[in-house]
């Protein structure tokens, strides 16, 4: 696997506390970071022992880096991730990819035209959890899928309660935060996505900035020649007490993902049949983070694919702008 040398677009805590580590541990190399603040970059620089920090995405884009990974607020990606792009790099992106459909179809298609790698950041499809549900269902250990559930109500930390709340902030909120990450486990599952009906609330006392800090969906999903899919998420920030879950239930069986939506891999996976409930064993020694990157290198290498490419993120993104048009509008939104 060969070296890929990396420029950080954004000084972010999932940069400082995942993603850094990822690239290094599958082998990769950071160079240094872009900021807004030049003493934010100069700090972060610093601390995570990176070479070069600047204020100036044209000056990042000219050093002699392969690949970005863009974790900036969810407005600035389109822009930042075209300009590398045009630039010859190959671009990790944070969900969601943009803030519309047809900005992430231009980002898409511009990497294709480029023959560059564009991922998603949308860790979870990689975890061996879902790998296993996706096995289980695709060897017919439960016939027939019929329904899937997600409960994905966690507490948000104190530290990252900015602008995502902040109705300032475009692509703020809990739908494009946490209900497009369900939509990336989703979809590669059941088909697709063809409508959605949401409802979102402000719950938390300390959401002062006015977005939805939880949000309800119920999305149709549909293959060939199969009935159709229906599948519920929560998705909150206000719930401190509860353990996340994946649960997708079939004619002959039900797979039950506990501890499923988290960043860590410690969770487990029971089967349910007529013979009884038997705990399916998955190898979790692995970082969703690292699992990530070496798919990204891979790719970039020619030897595999994203464990989320540039157009899955683009679904999972139509999902979520599908649900917040519908908890906004009170409608069923479809999917075209």
């Amino acid at each position: 696997m060969s070296t890929l040398k990396w420029g950080l677009i954004g000084a972010s805590d999932i940069a400082a506390t995942r993603v850094i580590d990822a690239i290094r541990s599958s082998g990769g190399h950071v160079e240094g970071v872009v900021s807004g603040s030049a003493g934010r970059a100069d700090e972060f620089a610093a601390v995570h022992g990176l070479h070069y920090a600047t204020t100036d995405l044209d000056e990042l884009l000219g050093w002699d880096i392969d690949a970005v990974y863009i974790s900036s607020t969810n407005d600035k990606h389109f822009d930042q991730a075209c300009r590398a792009l045009r630039a010859g790099k190959h671009v990790l992106c944070e969900k969601p990819l943009a803030l519309t459909a047809d900005e992430a179809e231009t980002m898409v298609k511009l990497a294709e035209e480029l023959g560059l790698v564009l991922a998603a950041n949308h860790h979870l499809p990689g975890s061996p959890l879902h790998a296993k549900v996706r096995e289980l269902v695709t060897d017919g250990a439960i016939g027939t899928v019929l329904s899937a559930k997600v409960a994905h109500a966690v507490l948000l930390p104190q530290r990252l309660r900015g602008w995502r709340l902040g109705q300032s902030t475009p692509g703020s909120g809990v739908i494009l935060d946490i209900t497009c990450h369900d939509a990336s486990v989703l979809n590669p599952l059941l088909g697709n996505p063809v409508a959605v009906t949401a409802v979102a609330v402000q719950q938390a006392e300390w959401n002062t900035g006015g977005q939805a800090d939880a949000a309800m969906t119920v999305i149709r999903y549909e293959q060939d020649g199969k009935p159709p899919v229906l599948a519920q998420t929560h998705d909150s920030f206000t719930v401190g007490y509860a353990e996340t879950c994946l649960e997708v239930h079939g004619t002959d069986g039900t797979i039950k993902v506990i501890d499923a939506m988290t960043q860590d891999t410690k969770g487990q996976v029971l089967l349910t049949t007529k013979t009884g409930i038997r705990d399916v064993e998955v190898d979790c020694s692995d970082d969703l983070y690292v699992i990530g990157l070496r798919a990204f290198t891979a790719a970039v290498e020619g030897t595999g694919t994203p464990t989320a490419t540039g157009r899955d993120g683009l679904v999972a993104l139509k999902v979520a702008l599908a649900a917040e048009e519908s908890a906004t509008t009170g409608r069923t939104v479809h999917i075209n």
